[in-house]
């Protein structure tokens, strides 16, 4: 290290603190990376890698980014989950001796983030931190920097669900020790979630964040405080004392679930439309949507509260031109908890403090609205704001209406706000204009009309007059400065002190007002828990405005809940479906469970709405419970304290998971979290196997739940034999998804009823396809024999086993040897585990066997 130059080892020695983050080394008007940092950031970045002359014998890699244009590329780095160090010079080179003095100000995480193009300011985005608790049950601690917003809760189970959780949460980050850190890394990297480790070295007195929280998770906490501060290397004021997240207040609904349910993200392309989010976000402010989106996550599970929801929901309906009134005004209001956010860790700019007053000038409207309604729910609305009056107060005092985004370039303080630098606006902008007066009036004083005002850089602004007019010039008042040969310079007193204005005026001027701004800015953090709690409550009335107008727009209904277990729903609609599809074509159906019979075995035709019918029902517990209105006619439900989901098909590539490995590990996450208060939704549970094995998990699995957790279940099933356990199963019963034939076709008719369905129509689904005529023709005329087989083979009391080899047995069918080994093949055959594809090719090689040879 001693062979380099002084500066490359500063900048080794700050690179041997940061191991884990790429640091971007201030020189000048760069930000500089060497060695093995320059070789990965400029193939990350695609930007030119360089080197330069190190002191050593060779020269080292190099490349670098202007310092302005630098939040781009750190971003890019961050988003690829990458860590960044800033390091700046924090001296001023004209004074240092030596070397400027260079540290890290900030370190930038995937997790700690804050601003930048890809981040949604609709969404939160959380910082975790994980530690264990004992065996089977650890703390899980999750932060939004930017708003403050913190919260913490007990996991109950093995890694996966941990795993889950935080999935569900969408952390890009995770801090924990070094034990869980060798638990989780490789789980974490298949899910590109960043895994930090914190050592807790550092001891700080935060009891007004831990004081309300359970010991065995503050531990969690701390972990996570410690790391935030160690990174950001700044005040953290806006961080909340953390919410203890008690499980039996809310519905718990794994990273899983939601996305089957596509609550958040729609399955197909990751974005907004198309989910339960999408349909319901008419919010008009950013902390709105992502007050929303929690809800979503995290729905209550407390009768009272779910019903305090509604009802405000009810007032709202009723209304309407209140309603109108306190979206215009929320329209206006900026998003608080950033702000405070910005202000606390000092990025605030001058157009940050003006959105803040232009919000706060809203309050006082939002809140008399409220309090004229006579409502007795939003009158408490009205009661909790917070109008903030005294930042008010001294933001309108002190902020200009527009201000610049940059807070060094002026323009920010108003007029009359300071009267130092009200002088150096007035010397900068009339400078000039003073000067000519002041020549006029002493050309009136003296009678010298000669008189003229003057500057140079070595004396600065003089009076200059010709020594013929000497004597008429007050000596008593002129101070000699410089003597010419045809004239004499003079200065004043008057003069002097706006020649000091004049010449310092713009430079003055823009230090003096930054230093006022940052004093204005400082002055706010004593605002910040106020200001949190306004946003809190204007978030949460935004909310509860967007219920309001989906409700009444959509026809929605208020549900009703009670303290069993029984869920009835009468005309149940998908809310999602019917707002794609034209209202009036959607067939709503209905959904009943009872203590007697709380297990639905829902058979039909593939494509024909199973899946959708059962999405239907968890929405609408969903959407009951997070306080909105329901699409049905009327909706008797119980508070759900679980929803799980098995629904749909994706293999898992990145873990190397089939389908059926998926499939079968979703089930088992499900069957051991849920509670006889829980939600089942299990969709073609067994299909990813051979059909034997397919039907015994299935019926093993609702065996086990009805037997041992007694959860409200719908399962859906294309093993018609399984429609006969209702005869074993006392609360299992059996519905379908009607279909008819009509002109040779299928018709799905999408509505609900009584008993088995009694045919699977999947040649039909065949057709729809568009697989050839000829191969349907084919498989109409195998169906037709297989079923005659089947009638003859199957006694009463065995069990339903169709096996191709019963074929050969048929006296009025007399098969070849051709024949017979083409039937073995098929019997032997796994269908269900090939592609559409591969049995395509497969049925095209056992027809090139039954065609007739030439010769």
């Amino acid at each position: 290290m001693t062979t380099h130059t002084p500066m490359i080892q500063q900048y080794l020695k700050v690179k041997s603190e940061h191991k884990d983050a790429f640091l971007f080394f201030r020189l000048g008007d760069f930000y500089e990376l060497f060695f093995t940092d320059a070789e990965e950031a400029s193939q990350i970045l695609e930007i030119t890698l360089t080197s330069r002359d190190s002191g050593s014998r060779d020269r080292i890699p190099m490349c670098g980014v202007p310092y302005h244009a630098a939040a781009g590329y750190i971003e890019t780095l961050v988003r690829k989950g990458h860590k960044v160090a800033i390091c700046e010079q924090t001296e001023n080179p004209k004074e240092a001796k030596g070397i400027v003095k260079r540290e890290v100000v900030k370190i930038i995480t995937p997790g700690t983030m804050t601003e930048g193009k890809t981040i949604d300011a609709n969404t939160n985005h959380f910082i975790g931190s994980a530690d264990i608790i004992d065996g089977n049950k650890y703390a899980l601690a999750y932060l939004d920097l930017a708003t403050g917003e913190g919260k913490v809760e007990s996991v109950e189970g093995d890694e996966r669900t941990l795993i889950a959780e935080i999935e569900a949460l969408g952390m890009k980050e995770v801090v924990v020790d070094e034990g869980l850190h060798l638990a989780l890394s490789d789980s974490m990297a298949k899910r590109s979630i960043v895994l930090s480790i914190e050592y807790g070295e550092e001891q700080f007195e935060m009891e007004n964040l831990f004081g309300a929280i359970p010991n065995e998770v503050k531990e969690a906490c701390s972990m996570l405080v410690s790391y935030v501060r160690r990174t950001q290397k700044t005040a953290l004021d806006h961080i909340r004392p953390f919410e203890f997240i008690q499980k039996q207040t809310k519905l718990s609904i794994d990273a899983n679930s939601m996305r089957n349910l596509e609550l958040i993200q729609s399955i197909r392309n990751g974005s907004k439309d198309g989910t339960l989010y999408w349909l319901l976000d008419e919010t008009v402010t950013a902390m709105g949507a992502r007050k929303l989106k929690m809800w979503i996550h995290q729905p209550l599970a407390e009768k009272r509260a779910i019903e305090n929801r509604l009802d405000a929901v009810t007032e709202l309906i009723e209304e309407f031109f209140l309603r109108d009134e306190l979206k215009t005004s929320l329209k206006e209001v900026y998003d608080l908890e950033r702000l405070a956010g910005r202000i606390s860790m000092g990025s605030a700019s001058g157009r940050d403090l003006a959105q803040l007053r232009n919000s706060l000038r809203r309050v006082p409207n939002i809140k008399k609205a409220l309090h004229e309604s006579e409502r007795p729910l939003l009158n408490q609305f009205s009661e909790r704001i917070d109008g903030c009056e005294e930042a008010l107060h001294i933001l309108e005092l002190a902020i200009a209406e527009n201000p610049p985004l940059s807070v060094k370039e002026g323009g920010i303080i108003k007029d009359g706000y300071d009267e130092k630098l009200d002088q150096y606006r007035d010397a900068s902008k009339n400078g000039k204009a003073w000067l000519a007066e002041l020549e006029r009036e002493e050309r009136e004083r003296t009678g010298i009309k000669s008189l003229k005002i003057g500057y140079n850089r070595i004396f600065g602004y003089y009076i200059e007059i010709t020594k013929s007019n000497i004597h008429l010039a007050d000596l008593e008042r002129y101070e000699r400065k410089q003597t010419l040969a045809n004239a004499e310079r003079y200065i004043t007193p008057e003069l002097k002190e706006k020649e000091d204005l004049i010449l310092n005026a713009e430079a003055g001027g823009l230090e003096l007002e930054y230093q006022l701004f940052s004093k204005v800015r400082d002055s706010m953090k004593t605002h910040i828990r106020h200001i949190q709690h306004l946003a809190s409550v204007l978030s949460e009335l935004d909310v509860l405005l967007s219920f309001a107008a989906v409700s009444e727009k959509r026809n929605y209904v208020k549900p009703v809940f009670h303290e069993g277990k029984a869920l009835e729903i009468k005309n149940g609609r998908h809310p999602v479906v019917e707002k794609m599809i034209d209202h009036s074509l959607y067939v709503p159906n209905n959904c009943k469970l009872t203590d007697e019979a709380n297990m639905l075995l829902i058979t039909g035709p593939n494509m024909s709405g199973k899946s959708t019918y059962m999405r239907q029902v968890a929405l609408i517990v969903v959407m009951a419970q997070i306080g909105c209105y329901v699409p049905c006619d009327q909706a008797s439900l119980p508070v759900t304290d679980q929803i799980f989901t098995r629904i749909g098909a994706a293999d898992d590539l990145a873990s190397g998971q089939s389908t059926f490995m998926m499939e079968m590990m979703e089930s088992q996450f499900a069957i051991a979290n849920a509670t006889a208060q829980s939600l089942l939704l299990f969709d073609e549970i067994g299909r990813g196997t051979s059909t034997y094995d397919g039907m015994a998990l299935a019926q093993a699995m609702m065996e086990h739940i009805h037997n041992e957790i007694g959860a409200n279940t719908l399962f859906s099933t294309h093993y018609h034999e399984l429609t006969n356990l209702d005869n074993e199963l006392s609360r299992l019963e059996n519905v379908h998804v009607a279909a008819m034939e009509q002109d040779g076709k299928v018709v799905f008719l999408h509505k609900v009823m009584a008993g088995p369905a009694d045919k699977s129509y999947g040649i039909y689904v065949a057709d729809l396809a568009g697989l050839p005529e000829s191969l349907l023709n084919r498989a109409k005329t195998l169906l037709t024999t297989f079923e005659n087989v089947e009638k003859r083979t199957v006694h009463e009391d065995e069990p339903t086993q169709l096996n191709f080899f019963d074929i050969q047995h048929d006296e009025q069918v007399t098969l070849s040897a051709e024949e017979q080994d083409v039937l073995t093949n098929l019997n032997d055959a796994d269908l269900l585990n090939m592609t559409p594809f591969q049995a395509l090719q497969y049925i095209h090689e056992l027809k090139e066997k039954l065609r007739p040879k030439k010769g």
